[in-house]
């Protein structure tokens, strides 16, 4: 068999994304709270999650690390958004572009063999994100179109957040799938920051976009990203975060506490509420498996409503989110449009 026939093959069954509208999980969180083990931390765990929901001066926070719109958990992160239930988003590069982005583009992920043969996937130009496949040559395509949009903009530094809003305008003016994370935020004004946008398909893209206009380009300003997140903190106090695994985006939220104090804020409370789900263990001291205690040691998160949940995100996730979607707390809660209030701040300022 060619190598053209079998990459047709193995490019055949797209993963398809949980929808947690078609099943209401209340009944069977509010089980496992009466068991134990993590069973019983992620049902305290979306407890906490409704609770924000309901807290109307919160605001809700959602960091992503690891693949995870490529696992199929898309569609729950858009109704989330649809519904006023996530405030601001903070994430690694590869779930808003290479994966969300890359949809929107009209490519798919697909359902894959963790024992493939690597070197033999290589060959077909088809990337492996453990038991899911991606064509590469799709995923050039996303690169350049990075590389497209990053010239179409004046040059100058911009936040991460301000190149996804460029995004979700090409997602609108191009006729692009708007059932997208990066398209729904731009909708809603909800601020999507990647600290680290390099790593990812921008980084090749802008890397591109810079080479070729060596004196007038386009940069990403990390340390704006991060003046950007803290003064979405100052602006509204309360705030809660849920956090899907742990990494840059983690840390990055949890640190605007501090950066506030440090900008004489120093009345600025700790974060209200905090989940968070991972597989890391907190003994080897890195910081995704840390817990949230310790994050109140250096004062970043309250101790009163936290949980970690140890647990992989495909499995954990689908059931929070649906436990708060299901339980309505979200219902009258008013969009925050901290896009809005950051360009509209920036334009008073009269400067970047």
């Amino acid at each position: 068999m060619n190598n053209e026939i079998r990459r047709e093959e193995l490019l055949r069954e797209p993963v398809k994304h949980i929808d947690i509208k078609e099943l209401n999980v209340v009944p069977l969180i509010e089980q496992m709270g009466n068991t134990a083990f993590q069973a019983r931390n992620l049902a305290r765990a979306a407890s906490i999650m409704d609770r924000m929901q309901r807290d109307e001066e919160c605001a809700v926070i959602l960091t992503l690390a690891g693949s995870l719109i490529s696992a199929g958990l898309k569609q729950a992160i858009i109704d989330m958004l649809d519904n006023n239930m996530v405030d601001v988003i903070v994430s690694t590069g590869a779930n808003i572009v290479d994966q969300d982005f890359f949809e929107a583009l009209g490519f798919k992920h697909y359902k894959g063999d963790p024992f493939a043969d690597d070197a033999t996937l290589r060959e077909m130009h088809i990337d492996r994100i453990y038991d899911t496949y991606i064509d590469e040559d799709d995923l050039r395509v996303c690169d350049d179109t990075m590389a497209i949009i990053a010239n179409s903009m004046k040059p100058g530094a911009y936040s991460s957040r301000e190149f996804i809003m460029e995004m979700g305008r090409y997602i609108e003016d191009n006729n692009l799938d708007k059932n997208s994370i990066v398209y729904k935020a731009y909708e809603k004004g909800v601020p999507i920051f990647v600290p680290a946008f390099s790593d990812c398909s921008a980084g090749f893209g802008l890397v591109h976009h810079q080479w070729n206009n060596p004196d007038q380009h386009v940069a990403i300003d990390s340390v704006k990203d991060f003046r950007e997140l803290t003064r979405v903190k100052i602006v509204n106090d309360k705030t809660g975060i849920v956090m899907l695994g742990g990494g840059v985006p983690k840390n990055f939220t949890q640190d605007i506490v501090v950066a506030a104090e440090v900008l004489g804020y120093e009345d600025v409370s700790m974060h209200t509420y905090a989940v968070q789900v991972t597989v890391a263990d907190e003994r080897d001291g890195g910081l995704s498996g840390s817990t949230l205690k310790e994050a109140s040691s250096w004062g970043k998160v309250d101790t009163v409503f936290e949980q970690m949940v140890f647990s992989e995100a495909t499995i954990a996730f689908p059931l929070l989110a649906g436990y708060a979607y299901h339980k309505r707390g979200w219902e009258g809660r008013k969009a925050k449009n901290f896009n809005a209030m950051l360009a509209e701040e920036q334009e008073q300022a009269g400067k970047p």
